[in-house]
């Protein structure tokens, strides 16, 4: 039998109290006539109902993204009863890290301890969790680490905040992402066996695909336009500062190429189905990241079509009460998955997680088993 890995524990972090959609607003700093009635029909559309800032009342950074990664593995760690020293690899997935220099990756292994191990930074946007999963799950399959952690985290409320928006050339599809986007992190262990105490989730598959060879940059900071040019990204400016005013450093999301996102996310699905690595009447749970509900209701259209009577059930998400949080999202959303008993021994369960950054792709394929048993 080929080496395989296993999902042993999981664990998140969601910083402060919840936060309403009326409550965003004072958060993140007022807004003016045309940009709240933006907030309202955004919200309207994702149909998220609370999330998470890692901000004060007056809009002060209260913890790092390493801190939050931080506490979403040692969640995931008290979960599988183990500590840091125990791992040999961590490979962690953001956004944006605190820092320019170093990686992401040595920051959170500098705060959570444990003894020498492997670090690997993931950067991208939401799919960049799958890349670290994926890259976890290689080294336990080759031997290499009989254990490993990995997280997706993201602070981007203080990219949200009103003072980044303040003296800034005006861009409503940096307003369309201050009411997206939320704070977390979601954190995984990684073994070579299952655990003995209770059911695992063995790894089947992984899959990544990038598209950007036929679309041009969809999300973005750090650059005036979808396309890239030498001499005008964010630090080939005289100063930060002028970057800054002329809006570089706000996320921007190109929202009319959204469909063809789902579109493309579609067809890379139905090809999974195609290639048999996805048995449709054999999958029980399938949980996808998705930025607002009406892209949900897009793949619903979309399965009914090739599944009449396709039981929506099947699906699970807490965007409503957890919040977009990019790479962390599928992570958080695991756990809590797990934690509230929806899977069974010999249920599967996949990983879906879409990136509209360049338009790119992460699967992952699942499935609970029971504990090992002993050989004593």
């Amino acid at each position: 039998m080929s080496a395989t890995a296993y999902l042993t524990g999981l664990g998140r972090y969601l910083p402060g109290e919840p936060v309403s959609n009326d409550d965003v607003a004072r958060r993140l700093g007022g807004v003016d006539r045309r940009t709240d009635g933006l907030r309202a029909r955004v919200q309207r559309a994702n149909g998220i109902r609370q999330r998470y800032y890692a901000l004060d009342d007056e809009g002060r950074t209260t913890e790092l993204n390493e801190e939050l990664a931080v506490h979403a593995i040692e969640d995931a760690l008290t979960d599988r009863g183990i500590t840091a020293s125990d791992l040999g690899m961590l490979a962690c997935a953001t956004t944006q890290g605190d820092l320019l220099v170093p990686g992401f990756a040595s920051m959170v292994h500098g705060r959570l301890g444990g003894g020498p191990m492997q670090v690997l930074t993931a950067s991208g946007v939401c799919a960049s969790s799958i890349a670290a999963l994926d890259a976890a799950v290689s080294k336990v399959r080759l031997g290499e680490h009989p254990r490993a952690a990995v997280v997706g985290s993201e602070l981007s409320s203080r990219w949200l905040h009103q003072r980044r928006f303040e003296g800034v050339e005006d861009h409503l599809d940096a307003h369309f992402l201050r009411w997206m986007l939320s704070d977390g992190a979601g954190a995984a262990i990684v073994e070579f066996q299952p655990r003995p105490d209770r059911p695992s989730l063995r790894v089947d598959w992984i899959r990544q695909v990038s598209l950007a060879h036929e679309h041009e940059v969809c999300m973005r900071a750090g650059l005036d336009g979808p396309t890239a040019v030498a001499g005008r990204t964010w630090q080939d400016y005289d100063d930060v500062a002028t970057a800054e005013k002329a809006g570089l450093l706000q996320i921007r999301q190109e929202t009319a190429v959204l469909d063809e996102l789902a579109a493309a996310g579609l067809a890379q699905f139905e090809e999974l189905v195609d290639r048999g690595l996805v048995d449709l009447k054999k999958l029980d749970h399938v949980l996808c990241h998705y930025s607002t509900n009406a892209f949900r209701d897009l793949v619903f259209d979309a399965l009914s079509a090739r599944i009449p009577g396709m039981d929506t059930s099947r699906w699970f998400s807490n965007l409503e009460t957890c919040g977009n949080t990019g790479a962390a999202s599928i992570f958080i959303a695991l756990e809590e998955a797990w934690r509230t008993g929806r899977f069974a021994p010999g249920e599967t369960i996949l990983l879906a997680v879409p990136e509209s950054g360049r338009f790119s792709f992460g699967f992952a394929h699942l499935t609970v088993v029971e504990p090992r048993r002993s050989t004593t």
